[in-house]
């Protein structure tokens, strides 16, 4: 099937949905979200079809790419001519579509902004089935384009598929070297790692930048470049079996290090082939894979990482999560506060009723980064557009199980993390657990003109962005709530559902078996006799 044999029967489908004022959610086989996202064939429109790259053009450095297509396929295919996306997500299952629409970012943000900056344009079946493209009026555009509707380019980039279907992006690709020098500097407070970081950025050589927060007192900025050649012989690896986990390399590579105050000279430095670095928290999921191992009584060292291999790259385990359910206990938070407020919420996540667990991501993110609907959101009560402090974000990836017990604990400890974030002048991404009420959401987040864009694009029938985001009873902790199957086998599940380790054990077989799970099997009616 063509593209456009492809773009016409989601239309049709769409058309049949609009018909019927009919709320639909749109399903891609897979997931990168925390959220609960079990879906109805019968309430869906499907794009998981839609993983091809249709054209790469070297002369223009541009990608035309179907968004179910993820990461590591637009990596190896942009590279084989020798460029690279100009952000590329750092899990490779995260699809090009999903990048776009749900506010992501990386290590290359502090200089491109999100992923959404770095597509041009994109094609999309609005709700009522019209199929239309819409521009980015940030890049250079023919003058012939009449009605760039860069109005809903910039309000479908945030609005996680609430305003119609992407069908189809053009995405900005740069010059790829073969390796990533990468440079870290080991700080013992906050205060200095601002100060690493802003030495970073100011030189033009930087083109990713990151850091992981090991405790309140060590910090290490991770700062890299292209290069097409190592100096010496020594190339590290991330992505086999054999190769140790980033986060915990990088942990004992800088283990002794202490560096002297006002130096901005490299602590360590390694060499990494790109595709190792673009996806090098895939293997553990940043750190996120050693709670399982705790969870299930299973020692964190380097033989059973090695053996247990399988399960730790990021598809698994997003897979295993969604179907044993244990993402209900997990704080998965990222946040962005203005960056001279930084300190202050370190020292606030650093108490053990707030969070109080380590390691944190930190990346640094430019003024407006967030377009469309997110780009209105920020907080301007604490924060002056003329000082770069205060509208350059340093995001916070703040993901651990829950210390808290029972479900009032479990959502007072993510409200008070939003409310902290919001007094800041910050913002949340929206990819992650969302516990505002419907009132306080629309007052952070932009709905006059959301609204307008629904209106005017015929998509007041669709579910809110509230209602795409927002936690329900049965997103959190506690007793299992989902509907289980009938037979034995459903009564089996709900019976041992929250026994210690039933769920986790079911998990990891589902993700072993794979398939899908998302897409809820329907019972056919019984005929009427």
């Amino acid at each position: 099937m063509t593209h456009s044999e492809a773009v016409q029967e989601i239309s049709a489908r769409v058309t049949d949905f609009y018909r019927r004022q009919q709320p639909f959610r749109i399903y891609h086989g897979a997931t990168n979200s925390t959220r609960p996202s079990n879906h109805s064939a019968s309430t869906t429109v499907s794009i998981a079809d839609l993983t091809h790259i249709l054209q790469i053009n070297a002369d223009s450095c541009t990608a035309l790419v179907e968004p179910n297509v993820p990461m590591d396929a637009l990596v190896h295919a942009s590279r084989s001519l020798g460029l690279v996306p100009l952000v590329v997500m750092e899990f490779p299952g995260i699809t090009v579509g999903g990048g776009f629409s749900g506010t992501s970012g990386e290590s290359s943000s502090f200089r491109e902004g999100f992923f959404d900056h770095t597509v041009n344009w994109i094609e999309m079946v609005l709700a009522d089935g019209q199929v239309v493209k819409a521009f980015n009026d940030r890049v250079e555009l023919r003058e012939d384009i009449e009605d760039k509707r860069s109005d809903l380019f910039w309000g479908a980039a945030s609005s996680f598929g609430t305003l119609g279907v992407v069908t189809l992006l053009e995405v900005r690709l740069k010059k790829a070297e073969p390796l990533i020098e990468l440079k870290y500097y080991v700080s013992s407070n906050m205060k200095d790692a601002l100060c690493d970081f802003q030495a970073a950025r100011a030189d033009p050589k930087t083109e990713y930048l990151d850091g992981i927060v090991y405790s309140k007192n060590k910090i290490v900025v991770c700062a890299g470049r292209q290069v097409s050649k190592s100096p010496n012989l020594t190339v590290h690896r991330f992505t086999r079996r054999q190769d140790d986990w980033f986060y915990l390399h990088v942990e004992r590579i800088t283990k002794s290090l202490t560096k002297q105050a006002g130096s901005h000279t490299p602590d360590a430095v390694d060499y990494i082939p790109l595709t190792d670095y673009l996806f090098r928290y895939d293997r553990g999921g940043f750190w996120v894979a050693r709670y399982a191992f705790r969870y299930f009584c299973v020692p964190f060292i380097p033989l059973t990482r090695w053996l247990l291999n399988r399960f730790m790259y990021t598809r698994v385990m997003y897979h295993a999560l969604h179907v044993s359910g244990l993402a209900r206990q997990y704080v998965i938070q990222d946040v962005g506060v203005p960056v001279s407020t930084a300190s202050e919420f370190l020292d606030w996540l650093d108490h053990p009723e707030n969070f109080g667990q380590y390691p944190l991501w930190l990346c640094p993110l430019p003024p407006g980064s967030a377009g469309g609907l997110e780009g209105q959101t920020m907080n301007h009560s604490k924060a002056d557009d003329s000082n770069p402090e205060r509208t350059t974000l340093m995001n916070f990836g703040i993901w651990g199980p829950s210390t808290t017990t029972g479900q009032a604990e479990f959502v007072a400890q993510n409200r008070q993390l939003e409310q902290k974030v919001h007094s800041l002048g910050g913002k949340k991404w929206l990819y992650a657990h969302t516990y505002y009420t419907e009132a306080e959401f629309w007052k952070i987040y932009n709905k006059e003109d959301y609204d307008t864009l629904r209106s005017k694009y015929h998509a007041q029938h669709l579910p809110t962005l509230y209602d795409k985001v927002r936690v329900r009873e049965s997103d959190l902790p506690g007793a299992h709530r989902g509907v289980f199957e009938s037979g034995w086998k459903g009564m089996v599940k709900r019976a041992l559902w929250d026994v210690w380790p039933f769920s986790g054990l079911y998990g990891v077989y589902k993700a072993w078996r794979g398939g899908d799970y998302l897409l809820q099997k329907e019972i056919p009616k019984k005929k009427a006799d």
